[in-house]
């Protein structure tokens, strides 16, 4: 029952935050993504130390295993920024598929940092990721270049978060774990924005933000920490693996919105690399699965 409710909170999580992404989506060429993903964070900070403080008391921000934090609030940084510039450069749905490798990657690296057993099939199911991944690409490297692979990166630093979220375990409250998440990751973004606009690129120049910017932003925070702190529990109460299967209810959300509000309709290939995608996601699940199973008494 225990591993249910992690995987329904994880679902639910991951829904809302498809929705933000959209959001996020809708911002391209008003603002630099560094910038987005700084203001982002930064609204996020306050509102949850306010929900902490309010909640729980001054004495609940005060969390253990500072390294671990701030492994997860880097991991989290790298992430948002990366796929917030994918989302600039690719459709949503596409971009969302190829975050779907994300859980193999996390299976992986459950196997190696945290020595959960994994069987041969792990690698088939990585064989198939990594086609469906190169299906989906296929029809934006032209365009995209090399930056196509910014969502493959970001997948990559996401289950990096996924596998510190269990190492976190206990070392604070839900929401305490998410406002230091948030701490850590908005002056790394802060210090990336700045850099980008230093560099002189057109892409990165940071101006006044238009009041809608601002808006959006606050909302994403919003719907990003709330989506977070629901894929964190749903991590806690079942394994790093099985929360993140919960990442494939993005892609039917994607799809409709993006088909709704950017009118973009994947082809046949990209919509087959996708499901490739998530195929090797449902293998190695269950494959961690039934390790779990064998293990119990």
């Amino acid at each position: 029952m225990r591993h249910q409710s992690g995987f329904t909170l994880a679902l639910a999580g991951f829904a809302l935050l498809t929705c933000g992404d959209a959001t996020i989506k809708s911002m391209a060429g008003l603002w630099p993504a560094p910038a987005i993903a700084a203001l982002r964070f930064s609204i996020a900070v306050p509102l949850l130390a306010t929900f902490v403080i309010a909640s729980q008391g001054r004495a609940a921000l005060h969390v253990s295993k500072p390294l671990i934090q701030l492994g997860r609030g880097f991991s989290i940084a790298a992430s948002s920024m990366l796929f917030f510039i994918s989302l600039f450069l690719l459709p949503l749905a596409e971009a969302t598929a190829i975050v779907f490798v994300s859980p193999v990657i996390t299976a992986l690296l459950s196997a190696l940092l945290l020595r959960e057993h994994l069987q041969r099939s792990a690698w088939l199911a990585t064989a198939l990721a990594l086609v469906g991944v190169a299906l989906v690409l296929r029809p934006n490297l032209a365009e995209a270049g090399a930056a196509a692979f910014l969502p493959l990166i970001a997948a990559f630093f996401f289950a990096t978060m996924m596998i510190l979220n269990r190492l976190a375990a206990g070392t604070g409250s839900p929401m305490a774990l998410q406002w230091i998440l948030a701490t850590v990751a908005a002056p790394i973004l802060i210090i990336v924005a700045t850099v980008g606009h230093m560099s002189g690129l057109q892409a990165f120049q940071i101006g006044w933000p238009d009041a809608s910017v601002v808006a959006r932003c606050a909302i994403v925070a919003v719907t990003a920490s709330t989506a977070h702190w629901l894929i964190y529990l749903g991590t806690t109460r079942s394994t790093a693996a099985d929360a993140a299967q919960a990442v494939y209810i993005q892609l039917p959300v994607a799809l409709l919105i993006d088909a709704l509000l950017f009118r973009h309709f994947p082809d046949a290939m990209a919509l087959g690399g996708s499901l490739l995608i998530v195929c090797a996601g449902l293998l190695m699940w269950l494959n961690q699965k039934r390790t779990i199973e064998g293990m119990r008494p």
